[in-house]
């Protein structure tokens, strides 16, 4: 162990002072101050710190006073001063630094936060009294965590002259288990109804298994329980309740404890009368009091009082006002147990934004962020306009995360502090396939949805096998010259060789659109694509959808898509309609009109019952008209992502004679989803869903199939792009139907 002389007694100081006085002429005077051993201050610093000049008397008493400014600098262990002929020389021996910091005896994973926590790094001074300090917080870091006893020791070894290597051994101490929680008082609720508020609970039995309450103490969580237990009581309408800290005794020869709570129930008070005193010229009071949750002759919950203030502030903070003060006064009736609720408005100045300063960016260029911005610098603030700002920042695509957040400068401005998380919008994937039909094939892609943080999206694909060649270049462009207009396009090539046919074509696609409003976006597309078909089977050259040789598709593709989700890769709130027609015919051999509508609705349930649910309804309806022309493959089929999971991709649809499939030209699916997190620090989570989907050529019903499933989706997967894993089971297969039990997915929306 190196010591450190950090604590020398002040008498040493004085002594060392006393014996430089008696080398000293107090007629002397300072002709020059040098230092030696100064390695962590300047010379320039240390002589404004010591406070003596060239010129001044030489002074015992100035001298002592310097010494302890040098030594409160925390950086050395020793220090004397000498005199020669007024030449003042300070003798300086610093404390060592820590080169090298190691923490033993906790999981490999949490070294680094504890070491944060600690307040140790490398490159720190070594301080005796900070090492105290360390050791403290470590301790109590693993107390507040149920680890009790726990002994922390601290090795040191001299790598070099003024350098450490510091090993922190942490020996964990026991748990505590709550063996007991006696509830003094209790009347109208049990234990039961708020156990899963409480971070400390009774240990059960088998408590070590999943979903069981291991019971360990978390000693810096007790009275933070007290408090949920009364937030619990005044949710419920108990609003005299009193729940007092809790009380812990604690038996440490086995380590169990008993946590023991005095609770005061009262009475529960339904509500009163609710009004509203805020100018009626900024919000109507009879409007908001019909949005709002608590309501005359409902059981008084204090959560349902502080979403009607969210009310209140949203409805004043869309009108400018975003500082408002809300009082809610509350009168308790003691004599019929009612509350009486008036909220009181205090707007205060209307607020207009100073500056939008945006941080987090270091890819993405300012003016990508500022174009879905709709407030600017000199706006009056509207609480619409920042939430409406940061779901369009998210459903870009290029954010894990996006915060706008107002910061008050004066009494009538803001500044929008918009803080950016950029997330990994570029892609690199390659792999190997087999199939008992296609054999061997090789795949690859590249793409970015925010090339060179400029907001374009562009890409390349290409897939092979011994039956399949296919590739594609692709790009789009939101927001051309950050105007309202957009435009994309691609080029495609494919080269497949079917079991009843070979196809090959050439193909491309442009597309223009353009924003309506801060939701709708339009657009229309060209699409041309030559096809040839060759070695057709007998059982389809009859029919009248192949026709062997060369066809021509011209189409034109009018759009309309609505969005209102709060984010691209994983929503909770929000609906997502597209529209849209396909009109084959524009020169070309294809003739066929196509229909289609599609929607997804979310919903998070996480302000509801405080856990990240997420429920989804989505449904496609499609029809197709022959007005000429209608090739088999532009026909509509059944199964797989996106209509009827379960069941393979494309494989439900009437047949022919020989029982090949022939599509159809009706078709609608629909599915409900159920998202829960898993491992939230990575956004994996588990699905389950329900699909149903129908399809046929006269009506919609005449092939109807259902499957359910569950699955793992991955949002920001080590891919670059959106991953889903699914275990599905159909529930009413035919016999000759192709089900699939395990389907994935990468790159789609969720």
């Amino acid at each position: 162990m190196i010591s450190s002389s950090k604590n020398t007694p002040i008498r040493k100081i004085f002594l060392l002072s006393s014996l430089v006085s008696i080398t000293l002429l107090h007629s002397q005077t300072v002709s020059d101050i040098k230092f030696e051993g100064l390695n962590h201050i300047s010379v320039e610093n240390a002589k404004e710190i010591i406070k003596i000049r060239k010129g001044d008397e030489i002074n015992p008493e100035a001298i002592d006073r310097s010494i302890k400014k040098l030594y409160a600098q925390q950086y050395f262990k020793d220090i004397w001063v000498e005199q020669n002929k007024g030449i003042l020389t300070y003798h300086l021996k610093e404390k060592p630094i820590i080169a090298k910091v190691e923490l033993s005896g906790l999981a490999k994973e949490k070294n680094e936060e504890t070491l944060q926590s600690a307040g140790i790094k490398k490159g720190d001074i070594y301080d005796e009294t900070k090492i105290k300090t360390v050791k403290k917080n470590i301790e109590n870091n693993l107390q507040s965590k149920g680890y009790f006893d726990s002994v922390v020791e601290i090795e040191n070894k001299e790598l070099n002259e003024g350098s450490l290597q510091t090993k922190i051994v942490v020996n964990k101490g026991e748990n505590i288990f709550i063996e007991k929680i006696n509830f003094y008082g209790l009347k109208n609720f049990k234990y039961s109804d708020f156990k899963h508020l409480l971070a400390n609970k009774k240990r059960q039995a088998v408590g070590w298994f999943f979903g069981r309450d291991d019971g360990i103490l978390k000693a810096d969580q007790l009275k933070a329980d007290a408090m949920r237990i009364k937030d619990f009581y005044l949710k419920n309408g108990y609003l005299d309740a009193v729940v007092e800290e809790p009380v812990l005794k604690t038996n440490f020869d086995n380590y169990t404890a008993t946590l023991s709570y005095k609770i005061t129930e009262g009475s529960q008070y339904k509500v009163g009368s609710v009004t509203v005193d805020i100018d009626e010229k900024i919000a109507n009071p009879k409007e908001l009091k019909e949005e709002f949750k608590l309501k005359t002759g409902q059981v008084f919950n204090v959560e349902n009082l502080r979403k009607d203030m969210r009310k209140i502030r949203d409805a004043t903070s869309n009108k400018g006002y975003a500082f408002s003060t809300i009082i809610p006064d509350v009168k308790q009736n003691k004599t019929n147990h009612t509350a009486d609720i008036k909220y009181i408005v205090k707007t205060n100045e209307k607020v207009f934004v100073n500056n939008v300063v945006i941080s987090g960016n270091s890819r993405t260029i300012d003016r990508v962020i500022r174009r879905e911005l709709y407030l600017s610098e000199g706006d009056a603030f509207n609480q619409k306009d920042l939430i409406d700002s940061t779901n369009a920042l998210k459903r870009t695509g290029y954010f894990n995360d996006v915060q706008i957040i107002p910061k008050q400068i004066a009494k009538d401005k803001m500044d929008l502090l918009v803080n950016i998380d950029e997330a990994s919008t570029g892609s690199i994937m390659g792999g190997i396939s087999y199939g008992s039909y296609d054999k061997f094939g090789v795949n690859a892609g590249i793409s970015d949805r925010n090339f060179l943080g400029s907001g374009i999206e562009v890409g390349l694909d290409i897939d092979t096998s011994e039956k399949t060649t296919r590739g594609s270049l692709h790009f789009y462009n939101p927001r051309v010259f950050d105007s309202l207009y957009s435009l994309g396009g691609n080029i495609f090539k494919k080269d497949f060789d079917y079991y009843d046919y070979d196809e090959k074509s050439l193909g491309g696609s442009l597309k223009l659109g353009r924003k309506i409003g801060r939701n709708l976006q339009a657009s229309l597309t060209y699409l041309y694509e030559d096809v040839e078909l060759t070695n057709v089977s007998e059982s389809l050259q009859d029919g009248i959808y192949y026709r062997e040789g060369r066809t021509v598709k011209s189409s034109f593709l009018p759009s309309i898509t609505y969005d209102n989700t709060d984010d691209y890769y994983l929503p909770r709130s929000g609906i997502n309609i597209t529209a849209g027609i396909e009109y084959a015919g524009i020169g070309g051999d294809a003739k066929f009109l196509r229909k289609s509508l599609s929607f997804k609705y979310y919903y998070g349930l996480d302000d509801l019952i405080d856990y990240d649910l997420i429920f989804r309804l989505k449904g496609r309806v499609s029809t197709v008209n022959d007005n000429g022309y209608l090739p088999l493959n532009e026909k509509l089929y059944l199964g797989g992502m996106g209509t009827v999971r379960g069941f393979r991709q494309g494989t439900l649809s009437p047949k022919n004679e020989e029982g090949k499939l022939v599509g159809a030209e009706k078709m609608a699916a629909g599915s409900i989803e159920v998202s829960l997190p898993l491992i939230e620090s990575v956004q994996m989570r588990i699905l389950t869903f329900y699909d149903y989907g129908m399809t046929g050529d006269n009506k919609f019903s005449e092939i109807h199939r259902q499957s359910v499933g569950a699955g793992i989706e991955w949002a920001k997967s080590p891919l670059g792009v959106p991953l889903q894993l699914f275990y599905s089971y159909a529930l009413d297969d035919k016999e000759d139907d192709r089900t699939s039990k395990i389907e994935f997915n990468l790159g789609r929306r969720f």
